[in-house]
């Protein structure tokens, strides 16, 4: 799904009923940012209450196989965006949308936008219409026009290596040791069973880049999980270690929380009482 936190946060603010009218995302890989940009407008627009893989409501498959009217993804049309595409774009979108509560546009190599096109959109994110969200898509945001960029919210999404050890910088023997701490660990908050931080986690690690690996290799586990409830590519092997039966949404509160242990663990916090706060939110959002 979105997994990367900037579009966590994007799909918190829906919830909120604070989304903005348009964003403009920096990235590294554009195709996998669309693809993830699909499932977020999955989440916003299923009627279903969108959750693991949605294969009752014809909505989400729609999004699926780029049929839906009312997302629209515009792409250079040889070296340049043109300003035909953006003015087809804003005839499409002056009635509501039919099958989905927004009407949504990606702009793909939004750099790409030649001065009658840009003007074009400007005008249509100066003054922006309820019920509409775009997206603009860039590897550089430093060479988008100004005054495009101003009245966006900007994100930067930048995807890593699929490789975990790669990621990590471990080799397969720590990753394994790493792996059965982490399963007698997650094993025992799911079953709320009382244990010692101080034996279980800092007896075996003591440096703290130590507990962050540790715990960037329990998000790609709950990552995984995600991946696979959505029926998308995931790590088998990294799932053999550990089994968990909890549905996505559950999953993605679940790695808010691990993400902001990640956060806070940056900064000259107690580890001990960061361990035990993580175990006490963790344990409240099980099931």
């Amino acid at each position: 799904m979105f997994l990367n936190n900037n579009l966590l946060e994007i799909y918190h603010k829906y919830h909120e009923g604070r989304l903005a009218h348009a964003y403009l995302l920096e990235t590294n890989n554009i195709p996998k940012l669309i693809d993830d940009l699909k499932e977020l407008i999955k989440a916003i627009n299923c009627p279903l209450d969108y959750q693991d893989n949605c294969r009752k409501c014809n909505l989400c498959n729609l999004i699926t196989k780029n049929n839906l009217p009312s997302l629209i993804i515009i792409e250079p049309d040889g070296t340049s965006i043109k300003k035909t595409q953006i003015e087809s774009l804003k005839i499409s979108f002056e009635t509501k949308p039919i099958y989905s509560k927004y009407n949504t546009y990606i702009i793909k190599n939004a750099e790409k936008l030649n001065g009658s096109s840009a003007n074009a959109m400007l005008k249509f994110v100066e003054e922006p219409t309820d019920g509409i969200i775009g997206f603009f898509i860039t590897d550089n945001k430093d060479v988008i026009i100004p005054t495009i960029k101003s009245r966006c919210q900007s994100l930067v999404i930048m995807y890593e290596s699929d490789n975990l050890l790669d990621k990590l910088n471990i080799t397969e023997e720590e990753l394994t040791n790493y792996l059965i701490i982490i399963k007698e660990y997650l094993t025992k908050i799911d079953n709320n069973e009382l244990f010692s931080n101080k034996e279980l986690i800092l007896s075996k690690l003591s440096e703290r880049k130590e507990i962050e690996t540790m715990f960037k290799i329990i998000f790609e586990i709950y990552y995984n999980y995600f991946l696979k409830g959505l029926n998308k590519n995931y790590n088998i092997e990294l799932l053999s270690n550990y089994q968990m039966n909890v549905n996505n949404q559950k999953i993605i509160q679940k790695l808010n929380i691990i993400s902001k242990f990640l956060q806070d663990l940056r900064y000259n916090v107690n580890i001990e009482l960061l361990l035990d706060k993580f175990v006490i939110e963790m344990r409240s959002n099980y099931g």
